[in-house]
């Protein structure tokens, strides 16, 4: 059964699925959905034209679908969605869309926004991505499915970062990160590739050997980078996970450069510099 604290407030024509629990000292607004099994632990905050999917779950002070921080937004209706299975921890923030993009923030299913994250108007964040304590996306931020972001990581607007990529924490990021990049630094540079998350997700030796070999060939053997494209291109014809990262790079809607290549100060994770990306 649905059950509402009674210091809850939720407002006249607000659509409450099955199975939720919306606790103490929570504000849900007049056109925010919750889908069943959603559930407000405390004092959260649900404002906008939101809709969370079935079994997010949000912890104390969190606040979703607020106005965003866009001076020329003027309260126009916009949107914003959770995706079913993601949590959201203390204190984060995301931020429904402004004007002039494609009117939704949308953060995708089994994500985890971990205390402090902010998410900022018109990102979209695809489907298990995880963002550690205070990482900051400005407006417009493209990150895709299973991408990591660690902690106190910064992210300049309309920075787009590709699939199971992973940016240390404290990074800057001002540049697009390929899919599966492994960036360290600021400004963030590519130090790697994200080895251990491809393993985990069932990628074999061969393609890990092919990554590797295409990561040394575009970023650090000398040479014209077009060239450089079409060679791997052309040499990894078959390489599923190669053709990946070179249509993102070759993706004409790109709004920034690629985060440049450097190399990592000390080893981060504690393992070896091949476990951690270094020199890949």
């Amino acid at each position: 059964m649905t059950q509402i604290h009674p210091t809850a407030a939720v407002a006249p024509g607000a659509v409450i699925g099955q199975g939720c629990r919306i606790g103490p000292g929570c504000v849900v607004g007049a056109d925010v959905v919750l889908e069943d099994n959603v559930e407000l632990i405390a004092h959260v905050v649900v404002d906008g034209h939101t809709r969370l999917g079935r079994g997010v779950r949000v912890f104390p002070f969190a606040t979703i679908g607020m106005a965003p921080q866009d001076l020329k937004y003027r309260d126009q209706p916009t949107r914003c969605e959770i995706g079913a299975g993601t949590l959201v921890r203390e204190g984060a923030t995301v931020h429904r869309a402004s004007v002039g993009g494609a009117d939704v923030t949308v953060v995708g299913a089994n994500c985890l926004l971990m205390a402090a994250s902010h998410v900022a108007h018109d990102c979209v964040l695809g489907d298990g991505v995880i963002l550690a304590n205070n990482v900051m996306l400005g407006g417009h931020v493209e990150v895709g499915p299973g991408a990591f972001i660690g902690g106190g990581a910064a992210v300049h607007q309309t920075v787009r970062v590709g699939r199971l990529a992973m940016v240390s924490g404290m990074s800057g990021v001002t540049n697009d990160i390929p899919p599966f990049g492994y960036v360290f630094g600021v400004p963030a540079r590519l130090v790697g590739f994200n080895r251990i998350g491809l393993l985990r997700r069932g990628a074999t030796r061969d393609q890990l050997r092919a990554l590797r070999a295409v990561h040394t060939m575009l970023f650090k053997d000398p040479g014209e980078f077009a060239a450089k494209l079409d060679e791997a291109a052309a040499r990894f014809v078959e390489d599923a996970l190669v053709q990946e990262l070179l249509a993102f790079v070759r993706d004409p809607s790109r709004r920034r450069q690629l985060v440049r290549p450097g190399r990592m100060a000390a080893p981060e994770l504690g393992g070896t510099d091949e476990e951690n990306g270094e020199g890949s």
